[in-house]
C-alpha cells in the first residue's frame, strides 16, 4: 500500500469511527486506525491511549446536545511523508453543519496514526 493509501485508510477509519454509535464497532475501528498508545490533543484536552479517543467521540460526537452528530471529511488528505491534515465539518443529523476544522495526524509506517491534533474553527 502506499503512503497515501495508508494516510486515508488510517484517517476514514478514523472518521467511520467517529460515525457509529455501536461501541463495538468503534472499537473494531480504532484498532484498525489507531496505534494503542496514540496521543490525542483536542478541545477537551490531551489523552492517550484509544480509549481516550473512544472516549471523546463517545462525549462528543456521539453526545452532542442536538443528538448524534457525524463528521465528514470535507478535503483531500495532504501527506507530506508521515504526516497528514485534513479538513473535517461537524454536522448534526439533519447535515447543518455545526463546527469546521482540520486535523494534524502523524501515520506510522505501518499506517497507523500515532498522534492527532484537533483544531476546530478557522485560526482567524
Amino acid at each position: 500500500m502506499t503512503d497515501d493509501a495508508l494516510h486515508d485508510h488510517a484517517i476514514d477509519a478514523f472518521i467511520a469511527a467517529a460515525n457509529t454509535a455501536d461501541h463495538a464497532q468503534r472499537a473494531t475501528l480504532l484498532s484498525r486506525a489507531l496505534a494503542a498508545d496514540v496521543v490525542f490533543w483536542g478541545p477537551l484536552g490531551r489523552g492517550a491511549g484509544r480509549k481516550a479517543v473512544e472516549d471523546f467521540i463517545t462525549e462528543v460526537v456521539q453526545g452532542h446536545p442536538s443528538g448524534p452528530c457525524r463528521m465528514v471529511r470535507t478535503t483531500r488528505v495532504d501527506a507530506p511523508d508521515e504526516w497528514a491534515r485534513f479538513g473535517w465539518r461537524y454536522e448534526d443529523a439533519s447535515g447543518r453543519s455545526l463546527l469546521t476544522g482540520m486535523d494534524v495526524v502523524h501515520v506510522t509506517a505501518e499506517g497507523d496514526i500515532d498522534e492527532i491534533v484537533i483544531f476546530a474553527d478557522s485560526p482567524e
